[in-house]
């Protein structure tokens, strides 16, 4: 399978013969990132903001997923998990579905903005994770210390960080720490950076927890 990182918590993840998935389209205009110009057969929604829900983007038959269930589309199985999103000023919280997405045995999980701490007993209910896509700028999300220790909860082959301040995100309201907060807590100078992400199968992934940053990618 292939992971390919469209900026903000914006993946598409392909896999021959599999449905296609992108998760949590962005309108532009709130995120600072190119108009995204997608394809997919299945969408996820985190939660019900701009930055995360903007269906319209992706093009195709879709089917949007934007809440708790078991899903299976296209040959790709997807368990939709309820959290705790971000408070608002207002003190009513926002709901955060958490996606665990089965590519032919490779499971990847979506975190979208959740900003608490899973107990063990949850962790636990979400079996093995091979990939982690985690928030790690703040901003709703977990911060970098909540990242940090989530990963060593959840224990993944692998970990791609989402959701943190890049020069796209400077013109806009998002108040997002910088992706060096997060690598400094985790104690990682010189990350593996790629262009997307390509595991051929599970047996393909490293035995000991590995971070590794995707370049922005336009879509156009």
């Amino acid at each position: 399978m292939e992971i390919t990182w469209y900026g903000h918590s914006c993946f598409k993840m392909t896999e021959r013969g599999l449905a296609t998935v992108v998760t949590d389209p962005y309108d532009s205009r709130q995120v600072g990132y190119e108009p995204l110009k997608l394809k997919a057969d299945i969408v996820t929604i985190s939660h019900n903001t701009p930055g995360h829900n903007f269906v319209s983007a992706i093009k195709g038959d879709t089917h949007v997923i934007d809440g708790p269930g078991e899903f299976e589309i296209g040959g790709v199985f997807i368990t939709g998990i309820q959290s705790n999103g971000h408070i608002k000023k207002t003190d009513s919280e926002l709901r955060n579905t958490l996606y665990l997405i089965d590519f032919n045995g490779i499971n990847v999980l979506h975190l979208g903005d959740l900003n608490r701490i899973p107990s063990q007993a949850e962790v636990e209910d979400f079996g093995p994770i091979h990939i982690a896509l985690v928030p790690v700028g703040d901003g709703g999300g977990l911060n970098a210390n909540k990242a940090v220790e989530i990963i060593s909860l959840l224990e993944p082959s692998i970990v791609i960080p989402m959701h943190y301040a890049t020069p796209a995100t400077g013109n806009t309201k998002l108040q997002l720490d910088p992706l060096t907060k997060f690598l400094k807590e985790i104690g990682i100078s010189n990350p593996e950076v790629l262009p997307s992400l390509k595991v051929p199968n599970a047996a393909a992934l490293p035995e000991e927890t590995k971070v590794i940053i995707l370049d922005y990618q336009k879509s156009s």
